[in-house]
């Protein structure tokens, strides 16, 4: 997978999963991106708040998505091990410089990249749905077609699922 890509699902996460916390959408009972969370997690975390941020809300969202998915499919938040730790590298690393999504700091503001990355809505329904096959997961048309699933059910107010089969 190359450094762009893994960009993009870097983004692409902490944009869902900051979407998906009570303050917005309530898919998980986190608050791991609102301005109040540095207060708690700065004290334990000196250096690394901003992984642990990221770690907690990823631990939230995949537990959300693995009470729903089959075991053994993948989703944006449980990936194959080479590549989550492709992803704590990259976070670690951008952490380090204080490193900051400009589009988590508002509902708007992340709703409107997430339009940016998705192609299109994508139709969906409530629950799981396939994106493609696990093996095309490093391409943009994967993470685009992810991102409008994700766009249209927080605009619809359902949950979605986009998985990834083996």
């Amino acid at each position: 997978m190359n450094d762009e890509i893994k960009k993009k699902v870097l983004q692409l996460r902490m944009v869902v999963g900051f979407l998906g916390e009570r303050a917005q959408y309530n898919w998980w009972p986190t608050a791991f991106f609102e301005s109040s969370s540095h207060i708690f997690l700065k004290p334990i975390y000196t250096k690394t708040s901003i992984l642990a941020q990221y770690h907690g809300v990823v631990e939230a969202a995949r537990r959300l998505h693995d009470e729903h998915l089959n075991v053994g499919s993948y989703n944006l938040f449980r990936l194959p091990e080479e590549i989550e730790h492709s992803l704590h590298i990259l976070v670690s690393n951008n952490a380090q410089n204080n490193f900051t999504f400009h589009s988590l700091q508002s509902k708007a503001n992340a709703l409107e990249f997430l339009v940016s990355m998705a192609a299109s809505h994508i139709t969906t329904s409530e629950g799981p749905s396939l994106v493609s096959k696990i093996k095309d997961f490093d391409s943009t048309k994967a993470l685009e077609k992810t991102a409008g699933t994700y766009i249209t059910a927080f605009e619809q107010g359902v949950k979605v699922y986009p998985y990834f089969a083996r």
